[in-house]
């Protein structure tokens, strides 16, 4: 690494502003839930993972209907080679999360979007797609239903589009349709 231009520092200050959102309140890294995730894209790609999940403070100071979070996902990729056989990829992001749930914050049903960075750790080659970079965008929107005496565990079907917006070519892009199951302790 090269000065402090490197693309990791800009990670690093981003996810310590997310998790550290308000000088007020003391730090506190321990996790607020865990999710799982399926996934598949076009041409048979598909995806696994696992996140970590840190709400926001000020959803705990305001009304119910928006709420906030975090998301530290890390999920592997399964991909066509070239030359025949499958690959995979190891891919991690930090997704920031807007949360809106109907009924003045009541409703078991909610809708998620979120823009976030990710970055795989070996660019995306395959016969029918090739990114241009390892750092990417990660776009998503979601709808789902929580469940539980405290509403703790939700599951959720989300759509995910990761490109570099266009910073490097080439930039096809890739979409996911999702199912996740989180838990909230």
């Amino acid at each position: 690494m090269e000065g402090r231009s490197h693309p990791l520092y800009a990670l690093a200050a981003v996810t310590t502003a997310l998790l550290f959102n308000s000088p007020a309140h003391a730090v506190d890294l321990a996790p607020d839930g865990v999710s799982a995730h399926i996934g598949n894209a076009r041409n048979g790609v598909a995806s696994a993972g696992v996140d970590l999940l840190w709400d926001w403070d000020w959803q705990r100071r305001r009304s119910e209907l928006y709420t906030a979070h975090t998301e530290f996902i890390v999920s592997a990729w399964r991909a066509d080679a070239w030359g025949g056989g499958h690959q995979d990829y190891w891919h991690l992001t930090l997704l920031p999360v807007l949360r809106i749930r109907p009924g003045e914050g009541r409703s078991p049903w909610f809708f998620d979007a979120g823009i976030g960075i990710s970055y795989m750790t070996k660019l995306y080659a395959t016969p029918h797609n090739v990114f241009g970079s390892k750092w990417n965008f990660y776009d998503m929107l979601g709808a789902g239903y929580s469940f539980g005496a405290r509403q703790q565990d939700e599951v959720e079907l989300r759509f995910v589009h990761l490109s570099n917006g266009g910073f490097k070519d080439p930039n096809p892009g890739e979409n996911f349709v999702q199912l996740r199951y989180a838990h909230r302790f």
